[in-house]
């Protein structure tokens, strides 16, 4: 078993899990994978569970009933992993924004450097996005600026989703009393770690847009960040 839990979460994913589950595998260094997959009706549960049975005890599936949200998937995995022993848990996208072979570099932040919670950043240094149409860019990254300018919050890419908790951070923050299950989530985890005065660190990574599949982004996720931070900026750190 490994120290550390990559959470990738699925709906829709045909197309890319396998290669996905073999491109962080085939990483240097030993991952378990946790597959949380929303009941996608395109079968990628079904693709996953063929590969557990090439990857025993390093593969793994959780089935939710339906679609809830990409936070509470997220919830759903951490919280899957802490009845476990790892000692670090990456989120992962299953598209290949993120580079697999990012992950050494997450896990390293956290393990060697010292960070509680590591942050893979398109922003830390310029804008690093491949792909995607500027109006989508000019967004994202703007959305970051709003963010720290309404929390204070000393992080560039506050909506990434590429991110390795150590496990005390996901012990600390209280799991059933996120917000939101969107884009805001992302920020959500980092505002309250930070406010939980934990050691976050960036590391630059460079997001390709997915060349696969569907994208899951729209209008109501867009403004539940917008309106979200607002809000965590008023209620500072529920406890």
């Amino acid at each position: 078993m490994s120290d550390t839990l990559v959470i990738i979460p699925t709906y829709n994913e045909k197309e890319n899990v396998t290669a996905i589950i073999q491109a962080v595998f085939s990483q240097d260094k030993e991952f378990d994978i946790l597959i949380v997959d929303d009941n996608s009706p395109d079968g990628t549960s079904q693709i996953v569970q063929e590969l557990i049975n090439k990857f025993p005890n390093r593969l793994f599936l959780e089935i939710r009933k339906e679609k809830t949200g990409l936070g509470s998937a997220y919830i759903h995995g951490f919280k899957w992993a802490l009845s476990k022993s790892y000692e670090y848990i990456i989120e992962m996208d299953a598209d290949f924004s993120h580079n697999p072979n990012d992950l050494i570099r997450l896990y390293n932040a956290c393990k060697i450097e010292g960070a509680d919670m590591s942050v893979g950043s398109r922003y830390s240094v310029g804008v690093n996005v491949v792909n995607w149409p500027m109006k989508r860019v000019l967004m994202s990254y703007f959305a970051s600026k709003y963010v720290r300018f309404i929390t204070n919050i000393p992080v560039c890419d506050t909506t990434a989703g590429f991110v390795c908790y150590k496990r005390k951070v996901l012990e600390t923050i209280k799991l059933n009393k996120i917000q939101f299950v969107g884009y805001a989530f992302q920020i959500e985890m980092k505002f309250k770690a930070w406010k939980h005065q934990f050691n976050i660190k960036e590391v630059s990574v460079i997001f390709t847009d997915r060349t696969k599949g569907q994208s899951k982004m729209n209008g109501s996720i867009i403004s539940e960040a917008v309106f979200g931070v607002i809000k965590l900026r008023l209620k500072g750190l529920p406890k």
